[in-house]
């Protein structure tokens, strides 16, 4: 593993490495206003939620890194302290990516990109009509550390298009089509078969709980050792003796026995098909024989 330290490589040059690995993180597309009424329009992916009460989000507008200056989101908060966050879909990449140009102060880069603009209801700055969701913010603390302009900011009034929403009212996530920033140009696109669940278990017997020779197995992935150890309860001898006449375990001994493969090795693939079909009792059931 290769191991480097910011203080020896050099700052901008170990921001390449933290962008590209710390990914992909959303974007959230600022606009801003300032006290002349100029409007600004510009993406960040140094940003997320972070407070649920009351509902905080925090995006960073660090300096230019060839001259140090402020960007115009940063003037624009010192000046106006409420910014709008619009969340980008994948329909609108590319005009996102285009807002991100180096234009002069006072350019408004909801005509330069082609958006069209929505007035907002409790903040100055406008909302990005083709977002999905729009968030009004007041802006409680600008922080600065180094190159870094830390805005930290409260959500007033959000906004969601129905399309993204489900029969209760809430966002379906199979409805959305979010955009993520990741190293140098890549981005991702969170949609279709690239978005998956994963329960969050209360309660798991835990990785540990489980036999040396399934937790060191060369088949099972962390993955599914995760899987295993979320289980509430780990069977019981009678379980275990019982699922041992299972037709497809018998089947798994004749191929064993027969042409001279090694049964744990059948097992263990067993399982990880079963795990792959959401079938984790099953699963730890046939690794226990």
């Amino acid at each position: 593993m290769k191991s480097i330290a910011p203080a020896d490589l050099g700052s901008r040059a170990f921001y390449k490495y933290m962008t590209a690995a710390v990914a992909p993180r959303p974007i959230a597309l600022a606009s801003t206003i300032d006290r002349n009424g100029n409007i600004n329009l510009s993406p960040f992916s140094f940003f997320n939620y972070m407070g649920i009460d009351p509902p905080i989000v925090v995006f960073s507008a660090g300096r230019r890194g060839r001259d140090n200056s402020y960007k115009d989101t940063a003037l624009n908060l010192m000046e106006v302290p409420e910014v709008v966050i619009n969340m980008v879909t994948y329909d609108m990449v590319q005009q996102m990516s285009l807002s991100s140009a180096e234009y002069e102060r006072g350019v408004n880069e909801f005509e330069k990109a082609g958006f069209a603009m929505l007035p907002a209801e409790q903040v100055k700055p406008p909302r990005v009509a083709e977002s999905p969701a729009q968030f009004e913010c007041k802006v409680l603390e600008v922080k600065e550390f180094g190159t870094m302009v830390l805005v930290i900011a409260e959500v007033v009034l959000g906004h969601f298009a129905e399309s993204i929403l489900d029969e209760n009212g809430q966002i379906d996530q199979t409805r959305t089509d979010w955009v993520a920033r990741m190293g140098g140009d890549w981005y991702v696109r969170a949609s279709g078969e690239t978005i998956f669940e994963v329960p969050r278990p209360q309660y798991g017997i835990g990785v540990d709980a489980l036999p040396e020779s399934v937790r060191n197995s060369k088949i099972l992935t962390g993955n599914d050792l995760g899987q295993l150890g979320s289980l509430i309860k780990y069977p019981s001898e009678e379980e275990i003796a019982d699922f041992g006449g299972n037709e497809q375990l018998l089947a798994l001994r004749e191929e064993a026995q027969s042409g001279c493969q090694y049964y744990p090795d059948l097992l263990h693939n067993h399982a990880r098909q079963l795990l792959a079909e959401g079938q984790a009792a099953k699963a730890l059931l046939t690794l226990l024989q």
